[in-house]
């Protein structure tokens, strides 16, 4: 069988595995949004950011927060804006359009040429966000009643969403996503991760690493165990340094780079003696 030679196969700085690969790929030619689940800094964000670079298309990022609603990411009528340039008798009051401004959706569904759409930590919203915006991931288009007018994407755009797993979401709207969860990276795809980012490290500054690494994730209880982004942090912090790096495992230095909660530092060094 021939081998299929998929459109996005990850970027020189970003490692992909084959399996979120082939996710990627066929959700792009469903035209399904994909949902991507995974611990922090297992790289959700990054994924998005890669697409886009790797097919050479604009990237619109709609970050959500406690506070944010469906509505948001459509489109905002400035109502209050309009009564004052009436109050003031300013031009142009009459036509509305002045007054819409399009959401991260909207400016997506009504991008020239397609776009990848980040929808990141959806599970920050409220239980009924996800399913306020079913109707608009499948139809890919939105009503805008002040101005009779129906924003459709001619051209939709590659939906990427991440999640923390915070909160469970909606079955509805789970079965109209394509879906990956990423594994957190094992010792030999951290490496190669490494190596993109840091081309010419010295191998024993990379092995040294990766030991002291997995022993602190795997060893102590933590609140909140190091990710990829804290370990590369921590390997540029080291080689900026000029410490000696023989004895990264035992000696454990600039470990707050690595360890960000003060508790679990605390714990690391109760069980190491003392940190330095």
């Amino acid at each position: 069988m021939t081998k299929a030679i998929h459109p996005f196969q990850g970027t020189d700085d970003y490692i992909i595995t084959e399996d979120l690969m082939l996710t990627v790929n066929i959700a792009i030619k469903m035209n399904k949004p994909l949902l991507v689940k995974g611990e922090p800094g297992t790289g959700k964000t990054a994924l998005a950011e890669a697409v886009a670079k790797a097919l050479g298309k604009e990237l619109i990022v709609w970050s959500i927060k406690s506070t944010t609603k469906a509505q948001d990411g459509l489109y905002q009528y400035d109502v209050v804006r309009r009564l004052y340039d009436s109050q003031l008798g300013n031009e142009g009051v009459e036509d509305i359009n002045r007054y819409i401004k399009l959401g991260k959706l909207g400016e997506a569904f009504a991008a020239e040429e397609q776009c990848v759409l980040l929808i990141d930590e959806i599970d920050k919203a409220d239980l009924e966000f996800p399913n306020d915006l079913l109707w608009e991931l499948d139809r890919m288009e939105f009503f805008i009643p002040e101005t009779d007018e129906t924003i459709r994407a001619n051209n939709p755009p590659i939906v990427v969403i991440t999640s923390n797993a915070e909160k469970e979401l909606p079955d509805a709207f789970l079965r109209r996503c394509a879906f990956h969860f990423i594994e957190f990276p094992e010792k030999e795809l951290m490496r190669d991760i490494i190596l993109a980012h840091y081309p010419g490290i010295e191998d024993l500054l990379v092995e040294q690493a990766l030991d002291a690494f997995f022993y602190v994730r795997g060893f102590f209880e933590l609140k909140k165990k190091p990710s990829t982004s804290e370990l590369l942090d921590w390997i540029s912090a080291l080689r900026l340094s000029g410490l000696d790096t023989d004895r990264l495992r035992q000696d454990l230095p600039l470990l707050s780079f690595l360890v960000k909660k003060d508790e679990d530092l605390e714990t690391i060094k109760q069980s190491i003696g003392g940190l330095r």
